[in-house]
C-alpha cells in the first residue's frame, strides 16, 4: 500500500518536471530573437559610401557623420532614436542573412549592404 502511494506521487513530480522542462524551452526559443543576433556586427554599403554598426545596444550609421543611437526592433522594423528621443526613425529590413542585408530607410530608398 505504502509504495503504490510513493509510486503515485513519484509519478507525479515527474509529469510536473517534463511539463516545466517543456514550458520553460518554448519560453527561452519565443523570448529570443534571432533576426536582431544575425543583424550585429559591421557592415558596408555596396558603394562604400556608408558604414553600419549595430551592437545590442547601439544602431550607428556612418555617412560622414557618425551618431550612435539606441534602438529596437519590432517585427521586421528597427527604430532608431538619439538618446530616447521621439520621434522614431524607422528603417525596415527587407532581406538578411549572414552576408548580405537590404535595409529600406526612413526616405525609402533601399539600401544593400555586406560585411
Amino acid at each position: 500500500m505504502y509504495s503504490q502511494k510513493l509510486f503515485a506521487t513519484m509519478k507525479k513530480f515527474a509529469l510536473i518536471f517534463v511539463h516545466v522542462a517543456c514550458a520553460s524551452v518554448l519560453l527561452t526559443m519565443a523570448c529570443s530573437n534571432p533576426v536582431k543576433s544575425k543583424l550585429q556586427g559591421k557592415w558596408h554599403s555596396k558603394d562604400g559610401a556608408t558604414k553600419l554598426n549595430i551592437t545590442d545596444k547601439d544602431f550607428t550609421m556612418d555617412d560622414g557623420e557618425a551618431i550612435a543611437e539606441d534602438y529596437f526592433m519590432k517585427g521586421d522594423t528597427i527604430f532608431t532614436s538619439f538618446q530616447g528621443n521621439q520621434p522614431y526613425t524607422s528603417f525596415v529590413v527587407q532581406k538578411l542573412d549572414d552576408h548580405y542585408l537590404k535595409l529600406m530607410g526612413p526616405d525609402s530608398i533601399a539600401t544593400e549592404y555586406s560585411r
